[in-house]
């Protein structure tokens, strides 16, 4: 093998090799259990398992593209679980106004997260793990330590007679949920490769030196790049509340790794060696 073919050979794998890999133990398992392995019943339960961590993994991306993370988001997605199930259930708000209400305020957790990291200059790390343990607080003080669920008993003693409507219901199931998860990954792709905004958080990530040299405003880009993150986190709450019918304690955070895990390797899939909305999915 010359130099040159060994040379495309290893770029391929390097690009490519997730891909490769994940083709094969596909194909392995197909042969192993062929009866149950490849079935529409059981890709459907892969595909409605890793929805949540995808739409997670799409607000990761933003943050990792202006080289930060965001450890708050599996919080962020338990507070939006939580809160649009209180709304729901305790106060009985229209799915609109519910869900609206919800999204302000998991953007108001992402606007905290900047203010520390672009004022403050508190390291991302270390500003979001604090603001995951803040808003634990508050999550868990507004649900009285429990889980919120249909028919439950109000803290204060009355009976909740709020339903979750069952149209909201739907974005926990499928096709519903598979629909929502690739406009989600389609609205990320369009924005960083189609936007001036999308390579602006790219420069900013890169070099933010070059980037306030060349005008871009630092400081209200990372803001909008943790405001989105929130901001999916959320949207991954509220398939959580929709597929569990209720709010659980901590039922965003094991979503959080995955999430995290998919974003880093997606960052060296088609070497790009950046975050992306296709390598993440």
């Amino acid at each position: 093998m010359s130099k040159a073919s060994k040379g495309r050979t290893l770029k391929f794998m390097s690009d490519w090799g997730t891909v490769v890999v994940i083709v094969l133990l596909l194909a392995l398992f197909s042969i192993l259990m062929p009866r149950t392995f490849p079935t529409i019943a059981n890709f459907t339960t892969i595909i409605r398992s890793i929805c949540i961590v995808t739409i997670m993994a799409m607000g990761k991306t933003f943050a990792i593209a202006v080289n930060g993370i965001d450890l708050s988001l599996g919080i962020t997605a338990t507070f939006a679980c939580t809160t649009v199930t209180i709304l729901f259930v305790w106060y009985e708000l229209p799915a609109p106004f519910a869900i609206l209400l919800t999204l302000l305020a998991v953007l108001f957790i992402g606007l905290c997260n900047a203010f520390l990291i672009v004022k403050v200059k508190v390291p991302p790390m270390l500003a979001t793990l604090s603001m995951s343990f803040l808003f634990e607080g508050v999550y868990l003080t507004m649900s009285g330590g429990g889980a919120i669920s249909e028919t439950m008993q109000i803290p204060g003693g009355r009976q909740a007679v709020g339903r979750i409507p069952a149209s909201f219901k739907q974005l926990g199931v499928q096709p519903w949920i598979f629909i929502l998860m690739i406009v989600c990954v389609i609205f990320v792709y369009i924005f960083f490769e189609r936007t001036k905004y999308g390579r602006y958080l790219y420069i900013v990530g890169d070099n933010p030196t070059v980037a306030k040299l060349s005008g871009i405003s630092v400081g209200r880009y990372k803001t909008l790049a943790f405001m989105m993150c929130s901001f999916f986190g959320g949207v991954a709450g509220l398939v959580i509340c929709a597929r569990t019918g209720g709010a659980q304690i901590g039922s965003g955070v094991g979503y959080q790794m995955p999430a995290v895990s998919a974003t880093f390797i997606g960052v060296s899939l088609a070497g790009k060696n950046k975050a992306n909305a296709l390598g993440t999915f």
